[in-house]
Order: structure tokens, then sequence, then C-alpha cells
């Protein structure tokens, strides 16, 4: 693990040139440039809030603000966002980077780390995005938006951890890729995003005991909505899973990576 990191941190140039690259070259010659990344989710999310709120005069239990569920909406699909960019991305990376494997010596652990950095840096444009939004709703920050960045760190370590292991796995069979696209439709419409806890919780009570990424939504909900801190004992099953899984990610890559190129 040490020669692992240590290895990682003397291509770390390599890393945020690549990132940067990366962020340049998928808005080339594009006119709006990094502003579609912040445009299509934010138009999703008021598509959503426009139909949901106004269409079906959709409200959140006990708010009566009428900005409230666009809030809410927006605030979950920030958080869900940043996880399946990661998992999505992760999930074809040494497929995508194929060639560059094959012709240039560096660890290969340096690929989910840029596709990650990629998907972090677009999160935080979007949140910088978000902020502007929130304050035409006259919701304006709280305290509580510090507990942000650990939101952040759970949902990446659980990214990583499940996207890396799903990476492996694709190289040598490629449906998972195919497969991983309809979990993850299914996954989103099984944590509350659109609809709230409670809703799922008289219905599907284990659902969303089980579903970590519900607990990890909700730290972007209360804080962006209502100001509250996380209960912090309904973090632990998260954390817990969160960590071991990327732990774990990293062990069974060590394993696999002698045979990864040869695979591709």
């Amino acid at each position: 693990m040490r020669a692992l990191l240590l290895s990682l941190w003397r291509f770390r140039h390599f890393i945020v040139t690549s990132i940067q690259a990366e962020f340049r070259g998928r808005f080339a010659r594009s006119k709006l440039g990094a502003i579609w990344m912040i445009l299509n989710p934010l138009a999703q999310a008021t598509i959503f809030a426009v139909v949901l709120s106004e269409v079906f005069a959709s409200r959140l239990p006990g708010v009566d603000s009428k900005s409230a569920y666009a809030i809410y909406l927006m605030a979950g699909t920030a958080a869900w966002g940043l996880f399946a960019e990661i998992v999505n991305r992760c999930t074809t990376v040494f497929i995508d980077y194929a060639n560059a494997l094959k012709k240039i010596a560096f660890p290969r652990l340096c690929l989910p780390l840029i596709v990650g950095g990629s998907a972090l840096l677009n999160h935080l444009l979007l949140l910088a995005a978000i902020a502007v939004v929130f304050l035409f709703f006259g919701n304006l920050p709280n305290l509580a938006w510090v507990v942000l960045p650990i939101g952040m760190l759970l949902i990446v370590l659980f990214g990583f951890g499940l996207g890396i292991i799903l990476g492996l796995i694709n190289v040598f069979s490629r449906d998972v890729g195919q497969v991983m696209t309809i979990v993850l439709q299914l996954w989103f419409w099984m944590t509350p995003i659109v609809y709230t806890n409670d809703m799922l919780s008289k219905r599907f009570p284990l659902v969303l005991e089980l579903n970590p990424m519900a607990h990890l939504v909700k730290i972007y909900q209360d804080a962006l909505l209502s100001g509250k801190f996380p209960n912090w004992s309904n973090l632990l099953v998260p954390f817990l899973i969160a960590t071991t899984l990327f732990m774990f990610s990293f062990w069974i890559f060590r394993r696999a990576s002698a045979d990864l190129v040869d695979a591709l």
C-alpha cells in the first residue's frame, strides 16, 4: 500500500495536468464551454421541480415555501450526480484509456484518480452555480453548509471503491458496464431525491436503511434546505461501507493489475 501511494505521489503532476487537459478537452470548440456542465444538471432539476411542484402541486411535508421542493431536488441531484459520474467513469476508465496503458508506463491507479478529480471539479462548479440560484430563492448560506465537504468525502470514497471494482471486472466482462447503466437508474429512484425519506420509509423501510446513498444525499438536503446538521449516528454505517469498499478496491486492484493490460 505504501509503495502504491508513493508511486501516485511521484506522478501527482501527471494526474493534475491530465485533469486539466480532460477538463479543457471536454468543452473544446464549445461556445459556452464549462457552462454546459452546470446547465445540464440545473436544467434537469428545474424540469423536475416545475413539473412536480407546479403541475402536480408537490410540496415538502411541513414546509410552506414554494421554492423548497426545487432546493430539495437540486441538493439531491447534486449529491447523486457526483456519485454517478465517479462510478460511471471508473467503470469504463481502463477500457477508455487502453491505448495509454499499453504504450505509457505509469501507475494504473492514476486513471481513476484523474476521472475522479475531474468529477469532483465538475461538482464544485455545480455547487457554486446552485449557491447562486439559491440566492434568488432567498435561501442564504448557513453554518450547516460546512458539512458538505464531509458528504463529498464519503460520496467520493464510496464511488471510488465501487467504481474501481466495477472497472476491473468490466475489463474481463464487458457486460458490467451495460448492466450498471440500468442499476444506477434503478438506484436513483430507490434513493429519496425526487421524493422524501418518509415516503420511502413507510413502504420500503429496509431499502432506506441499506442504501448508503440515501444517508449521504440527505446530508446535502438537510444542509442546503433546512440548515440542519446531520444525525452523525446515521452516518456510521455509510462511513464503514464507504471506507471498507475503498480499501478493498485497493487490495483487489493490486491483485488484478498484473493481468489488466493483457486483458484489454
